[in-house]
Order: C-alpha cells, then structure tokens, then sequence
C-alpha cells in the first residue's frame, strides 16, 4: 500500500488527495511497502531540504535505536541522524517513536524513501533542532518546510493511536470524514471554540487511518498554532492558570488543554519544539486544579455539578501525559479519575438505583441555579463519549479491569434509555436533521432512566434540535460496549445498532459545517469504531491488547 499525497509546492489551499496509485515501485531488499517514507513539500519551492520524520513502532518491535536506517529508493543507505522520543513505559520500554533526520532530494515536490531496521546504521549524520527547520506559512503559523508521510498499514499497526485499521476504497467513514474536511481544513483563526474537542489530535488520527498528507499538514499546522497560545508562564490554578490556552481569552478553561497532541506530533512528525517537562506538568496540574470550573473529585451529591465532557477530557490528558513522559504521578492521577467514575456509575448518591450512566442534574448541567424539586436526574450520551474515550485509552494503557464492565454498562444503558424509538417521532417534534432519513438514528439530548419521556421531549425541544449532528461519535461506545459485552443478546441489540447508526456516515450530512468544532467531536476518537466493529463480540474481555501494567 502507499501513501496518499497531495500535489503542491507551496504552503497554500490544498488541493483534494490523489488516488493511491499502483505498487509499481519495489521497495527496497531490507525494507517493505508499509516502510515507505514519501517526503513532501510543505513550504518553499527548495529541491534539497532537512526533513525530520517521526516513526512509531508497536510494542516489542525496536529496543536499539542503532538498528534503523534510513534507505533510498534504490536501497542505498542515506547518512541520517535517529533519536528515541517515545518508549513503551506501560509494556517493556522498548521504542515507542523515534525521530529520524536525513537529507532530502524533492522532485516535484515529492521524494521517496524507506526505513529499515534489523541491521546496523552505518552512516550517521549530526542531528539539529526541530526548530531550525520551522518557517513561516501564509498564516504566518511557523511550520516544518518539509513534512513526511508513512503507510497507513504502519501507521494503524503501531498502535501509536491506539489500534486502527487503514481505511479502505469507498469506506463511508472515511469518505464521510473526507468530505467534513473540505470545510474544515481551513485553519479556524477567528473562532476559538473551533479547537474546543481537540482539532489537532482529530486530524493527526485521519492521517493516521489514510497517510494522507493534505490530512498530516493540517494537523501539523494546527498543532503549531494550538501549541503557541499554550500559557508558559504563572500557576498552574486559577486565576493565574499556566498551562492554559490563552487563544480565547479564556486560560483556565480546562476544556481546551490537550496533552494528546503533543504525543502524536512527537511520535508522527517528531517536532519535540512546542513542549518541555514544565510545560506538560503545568497542563496536567491546571487539569488536576480544575482551573474556572473547581477541583475534580468524586462525584459525592446531586446537587454538585458535573459534566461528562470535563470528566472525559481530563482522564483523557492525564494517561497522554503518562504515555508522553512515563511519569508515573500521571498514572497514578489517571487511575484515581478512574475510580471516581466507577462509584459514580455503581453508586450514584442521588439513590436513585444504578443504570449505566454518569446520571447528574439537568440543571447544573446547563449552568443554571439546582432545583431539586424540578431536576431532570439523568445524562448526556454524546458528551459521554467523551468518557469512554477516556476510558479506552486508560484501559489500553492499565488494563484496568473495571473498565469493561463501565462500558458495556454504558453500552446497556444507552440501548434502554439512550435513543429515540425513530418510529415515535412526530410532525412538529422531528428533532433529526433531514439529511439524516427517515430511518436516522437520533439520542435523546438529555437522556435517563427515570424522567418521563415528556420532560425529555421538553428538552430536545428547547435544546435538542439536530442533536442526530452526535451520531458519529456516538458510534464508539457503542462499538466498545460491543467489543467487551458478552451476553449474547445485548451483543446482537449493540449489533443492530451498529447498524442503524451506518447512516449516520451520509455525505450530505457531512457537507453542514456551521459549527466548526463539530469536525472535532464528530472524529477525534472514532475511528477505532472501524476497527471495534471488526473484533468478535466480547473479545475485548480476552484481549491481550491492554498493557496491565502497574506504575
């Protein structure tokens, strides 16, 4: 398989991918198709540039980083320069990524290369700052002047987000996410909450599932551009809020503090120019003190404020921190967010019984003042996705053996009070989106096991309209409760869902890019659907996927 790329020769528009063409060229006698480095033009019209790649490996695959080289088309070894940026801290440390710098010749833009290891390198060449390579592009971010792409196949096999499957020809995800780009890839310099779900991790996963370099130079750039307004100086606690992102004026709302980005340009570009050890404890400590919204703890009152978005994207940067540095303060800070989900599912204080979900207040949901007597007890399903990203992530890292139980949980929970009967809808209360058809599959808004459907049509009917926007991301805890649940009927219900929700992929619905960050929320951790989907129901329970590790 090769690369996807994209014709250009300066830092413009891009245009839309080429087909992957023909395995016409042979790869060379130590390395392999799935090997191939394609060096691209990123900015400047240079024949002969510094490129810095950065190569992931799974787990086990590379202990010395002396066995890797870099070859040319022809197989000749080219002087380079390799550096370990990433281990396996939660396996057997062996080489996570690594950060390889060569010579390049472009010829229209493009040059090809492949990286080899099991022999030793033999002809070394002084390394340089990431930084050195960095150059303004027309929206004056500073950006690398070449940027390079490997196989998909290699990309998905590293597990570096996670396990992954290569997009295939005509897979409606992939071409729904295709099309959500045409809107999206425009840099988002005058919305701020264009970044709100983590716009350069989302695209940095695309590339990842295609190779497309249209796909990596975005990522690439948003990243700079995410990474220049994070807060170097002050506290990492309100008001003073280091570690914050700055762009919206808003340095201590927690919500826009990513760690997961920093990883994947570490381990995909090997650009370790936007972060320190400082800089990454001050995110993860800002994230610990809660910034604007109050330190997380255990969920211990129903009159105490809680969204499932801040509880997800917490657990979220805290075990990418842990993965980035090994640090295992992150760790143990991922595995205590961990446990205060689990009482929250199985033993929420309102005593209202347990279904599945993170049930809290309608009310303090929404910002407004509790009314306990007028509280609609229940949840969000698709700012939970947000939790069972964080979970899956954690799990994949701890093996935690709690985790699977809390996702088919959710799983079962939402098949009973989750979506909407679509045969119950009725003029005046459509809620779905057209583009969706009449048998689109659509979430309550606010969802729960003990409000009367009434309350809840009130709801969608104030809040709620197009909420079948979510459908997309919705599709992972639903494909991740099918992946551990073993009850065979629960698997075949999730099974039917899965299902239903392939509508969900329709392009016409792709095309609607009113709300910027809908690209981020629809795709940052969707994906792995593909590849959830793929595994026999309840494998998950036997997988020797997750690393079980202990700090």
């Amino acid at each position: 398989m090769v690369s996807w790329s994209a014709p250009h020769s300066h830092r413009t528009k891009p245009e839309s991918p080429k087909a992957p063409a023909a395995a016409t060229v042979q790869a060379p006698a130590d390395s392999a198709a799935a090997q191939r480095i394609v060096v691209h033009q990123n900015v400047g019209d240079a024949t002969d540039v510094r490129v810095t790649v950065g190569i992931p490996f799974p787990p086990s695959a590379l202990h010395d980083v002396h066995q890797l080289r870099i070859l040319d088309a022809a197989g000749n070894e080219v002087p380079s320069h390799v550096d370990v940026t990433l281990l396996w801290y939660a396996r057997d440390r062996s080489i996570r990524a690594v950060r390889a710098q060569f010579q390049a010749q472009l010829v229209k833009g493009e040059g090809t290369y492949y990286f080899s290891t099991g022999k030793p390198r033999t002809r070394e060449a002084p390394g340089w700052p990431y930084a050195q390579e960095l150059v303004a592009d027309s929206h004056g971010v500073r950006v690398a002047a070449a940027l390079a792409t490997l196989d998909p196949a290699w990309l998905c096999a590293s597990l570096i987000a996670g396990p992954q499957t290569p997009a295939t020809k005509g897979e409606a995800y992939a071409n729904y996410v295709s099309t959500q780009f045409e809107w999206a890839k425009k840099l988002p310099v005058d919305d701020h909450t264009a970044w709100l779900f983590d716009r350069p991790t989302t695209l940095f996963k695309a590339y990842v599932r295609t190779g497309r370099f249209d796909y990596l130079q975005a990522a690439d750039q948003s990243y700079h551009f995410y990474m220049k307004y994070i807060k170097r100086d002050g506290l990492p606690f309100s008001p003073f809020c280091g570690g914050g992102w700055t762009y919206g004026k808003e340095p201590c709302d927690v919500k826009y503090v990513y760690v997961e980005p920093i990883l994947l340009a570490l381990a995909l570009t090997g650009d370790d120019s936007e972060h320190d050890a400082l800089t990454v404890d001050k995110m993860v400590t800002l994230w610990q003190h809660g910034g604007w919204s109050g330190t997380p703890g255990p969920y211990t009152g129903p009159g105490e404020r809680f969204t499932e978005r801040l509880a997800g994207l917490g657990l979220l940067a805290t075990i990418n921190a842990y993965e980035l540095t090994g640090d295992a303060r992150y760790l143990g800070y991922a595995r205590e967010r961990v446990g205060w989900l689990y009482d929250h599912q199985r033993s929420n204080p309102d005593k209202l019984g347990d279904d599945g979900s993170w049930r809290n207040s309608w009310n303090l949901h929404e910002d407004d003042s509790w009314k306990p007597e007028t509280d609609v007890r229940g949840s969000s399903p698709w700012m939970s996705e947000n939790i069972i990203d964080g979970l899956w992530h954690t799990w994949l890292v701890t093996g935690d053996r709690r985790i699977p139980e809390m996702i088919t949980a959710f799983g079962r929970y939402m098949e009973r009070y989750g979506w909407i009967d679509v045969n119950t809808i009725v003029q005046g209360h459509e809620w779905r989106n057209p583009c969706s058809g009449d048998k689109g599959q659509i979430a309550w808004y606010w969802a729960s096991s003990k409000a009367t459907r009434s309350k809840l049509a009130d709801i969608e009917d104030s809040d709620g309209w197009y909420s079948d926007s979510h459908n997309v991301e919705l599709v992972m805890p639903v494909a991740a409760a099918y992946y551990f649940e073993r009850d065979p009927q629960e698997s075949e219900a999730l099974k039917r869902r899965l299902d239903a929700l392939a509508s969900s992929y329709n392009t016409e619905c792709a095309q609607i890019g009113d709300t910027l960050r809908r690209f981020n929320w629809n795709n940052r951790g969707s994906g792995v659907a593909m590849w959830l989907q793929q595994q026999p129901p309840g494998s998950g329970s036997t997988s020797p996927l997750a690393a079980h590790t202990s700090p």
